[in-house]
C-alpha cells in the first residue's frame, strides 16, 4: 500500500488483529476447515474496513464497529463460497475454491455456518443500535441474494438492458459496500442525511468497482487479478462489456460474436476480447467507470463533516479505481 492509504492500512491492521484467528470449532474438521479456507486467505477486507471508516468518520472507533465488521466479512465470504459453486469457479484469490477442495455439499454447509456466525457477532452489539444495524444488515443480505439470482437469470436471457445490469450489480455488489459504510456511520452516531449520502457514495463506488471488475476479467492479468482470465466470457455472463458490444457491433460482427458465444471452451476467449477492442468496448468501460466514480465522490462531498476527515475514503476509492491488473 502506498502512503496515501496509511489510514486504510491502519484500520486494516486493527481489524485483522482481532479477526485473524479461528472463528469455528475444530470438529467436524472438514466442515470448519472449509469455512476457514477463504478467511485464512485474508482478502482485501474492503467491506469490514469500510464499516470501521464509516464509524471513524463521525466518532472514535467503538467495539461495536468491530463486531459489525466481523459479521460483514463473514457474510461476504459466505456469498463467495456459494457464488463459486453456482459459477463453477475453480479459483478464488489465486487459490482453489472451497467446493473444489472440500466438495459441493460441504461447501454449502460451510457457507451456512459462516452466515450463522455473522449473526452471532451482530448479537454482541449494544442494544441501543442493534435493531437498526440488524435491519440494515438483513436488508443488504437479502438484496445480495436478489442480485445473485438476477445474475443467474441474465445468463439465460436473450436481452438484458444496461439499466437491468446496473440494477443487478447494485444489488449483488454495491449494496454490501454501501451498507458497510452506513452501519459504521450508525454506530458512529451519524444523522439520517449523512447516512444516506454515505450509502450513496458506497453504492456508486460499488458500481464503478464492478465495471472495473468486468474490465479486468477480459483485459487484466489473471495471476495478479486472482481470478481465471476470461471467466465471465466462458460463462457467457451479461457483463458491461457484453452489453456494450451487443449495442454497437454491426450486423456482420454481431453474427460472428454470437457464434463465438456458443462455444464452450477457452478458445473463444481471445477472439471475443479482440472483438471487444475492435468496437471500443474497453475504452467505453473506462469512461462509464469514471461516471459512477464521479457520482460517488459527489455524494461524499455532501456528507456534513470536515473535509479532511473524508480523505481516507477518497484515497481508498481512488486506489480501487487504479487497479490495472
Amino acid at each position: 500500500m502506498n502512503n496515501v492509504l496509511t489510514e486504510f492500512a491502519g484500520l486494516y491492521e486493527k481489524f485483522e488483529s482481532q479477526f485473524n484467528n479461528r472463528h469455528f470449532p475444530e470438529k467436524p474438521e472438514k466442515l470448519y476447515d472449509a469455512a476457514e479456507h477463504y478467511l485464512s486467505l485474508r482478502g482485501k477486507r474492503i467491506r469490514p474496513v469500510l464499516c470501521l471508516m464509516g464509524n471513524e468518520l463521525f466518532a472514535p472507533l467503538k467495539q461495536d464497529a468491530f463486531f459489525a465488521a466481523n459479521a460483514i466479512e463473514l457474510f461476504h465470504n459466505f456469498t463467495l463460497v456459494h457464488d463459486d459453486i453456482m459459477d463453477h469457479a475453480v479459483l478464488r484469490r489465486g487459490h482453489q475454491t472451497v467446493h473444489k477442495l472440500y466438495g459441493e455439499s460441504t461447501a454449502l454447509l460451510a457457507g451456512d455456518v459462516m452466515l450463522i456466525q455473522a449473526y452471532d457477532y451482530l448479537s454482541k452489539i449494544n442494544t441501543t443500535h442493534l435493531p437498526k444495524v440488524l435491519s440494515l444488515f438483513a436488508d443488504a443480505a437479502k438484496k445480495v441474494c436478489e442480485g445473485q439470482q438476477l445474475d443467474m437469470e441474465f445468463e439465460n436471457r436473450d436481452h438484458v438492458s444496461l439499466d437491468d445490469y446496473v440494477n443487478m450489480i447494485s444489488l449483488k455488489t454495491s449494496v454490501l459496500l454501501a451498507a458497510s459504510l452506513r452501519i459504521g456511520s450508525v454506530l458512529g452516531g451519524a444523522g439520517p442525511a449523512n447516512q444516506e449520502n454515505l450509502y450513496s457514495f458506497g453504492k456508486n463506488l460499488g458500481i464503478a468497482f464492478q465495471i472495473q471488475d468486468d474490465y479486468l476479467d477480459a483485459f487484466g492479468n489473471a495471476e495478479k487479478f486472482g481470478k481465471k482470465h476470461g471467466g465471465d466470457i466462458m460463462s457467457n455472463k451479461k457483463t458491461f462489456l457484453h452489453l456494450r458490444a451487443m449495442n454497437v457491433l454491426e450486423d456482420g460482427k454481431k453474427v460472428e460474436y454470437a457464434k463465438l458465444l456458443q462455444g464452450n471452451d477457452e478458445t473463444k476467449i481471445e477472439p471475443i476480447i479482440r472483438i471487444y477492442r475492435s468496437c471500443g468496448v474497453d475504452e467505453w468501460a473506462k469512461k462509464l467507470k469514471q461516471k459512477y466514480f464521479d457520482l460517488a465522490l459527489k455524494h461524499l462531498e455532501e456528507v456534513a463533516v470536515v473535509s479532511v476527515r473524508k480523505n481516507s475514503l477518497i484515497h481508498l476509492a481512488e486506489s480501487l479505481m487504479e487497479r490495472q491488473s
